[in-house]
């Protein structure tokens, strides 16, 4: 574990092996970040938050108790997750956070917004400045205020589109994908 000098690690954090801490960060009493993570400058990572092996998480990102990150999440500089639904400065809610789960491979683009009690579903892509308010679907493209559904991505990061037979090919993979009852499923080709 690399630590930068000027970033806070508070005692009783979990930090994996391989994992890259950089400048002004503060990693809070409680959490768990697994290994071979980059965790960018100027990121708090909030109590209790549970963070999942080869995450990255980009500049300038707050990630607060309730948040789970599954493995090989990408978060954008500037995201913002929440853990209040109602926050008021002079009633505390800390009982009511709600846990916001982002699954694995998922990416989360530049100043998009999470409202908590969401789940983002695996690799699903999250379009630099949508605000997410409902749950995400497994390879889901969203995008927009409030986000919306405008298309279907690869494990590669890269679009697909569906044929009439309902299959589509990654460009950059080559994997292939079938879209059944408005889910996708990764194509075992033999």
């Amino acid at each position: 574990m690399f630590a930068h000098p000027t970033a806070v690690i508070d005692q009783g954090c979990k930090i994996g092996t391989g994992t890259k801490i950089w400048h002004f960060c503060h990693l809070m009493t409680g959490c768990e970040v697994g290994e071979k993570c980059i965790i960018g400058q100027n990121v708090m990572i909030g109590s209790k938050v549970v963070i999942g092996n080869g995450v990255k998480i980009q500049n300038n990102v707050s990630v607060y108790e309730g948040v789970v990150l599954e493995d090989e999440v990408f978060v954008g500089p500037s995201a913002v997750f929440t853990n209040v639904i109602n926050p008021r400065s002079a009633v505390e809610r800390k009982r009511e956070f709600k846990k916001t789960i982002v699954k694995k491979g998922a990416t989360i683009g530049a100043n998009a917004t999470i409202v908590c009690g969401v789940t983002i579903g695996a690799y699903a892509f999250i379009g630099a400045g949508a605000v997410v308010t409902k749950d995400v679907t497994a390879y889901a493209l969203v995008t927009g205020n409030p986000a919306r559904q405008t298309g279907w991505m690869s494990e590669y990061g890269q679009k697909i589109v569906f044929n009439d037979i309902n299959e589509a090919v990654c460009n950059e993979s080559g994997e292939k994908y079938i879209l059944s009852n408005g889910k996708i499923e990764k194509s075992i080709i033999k």
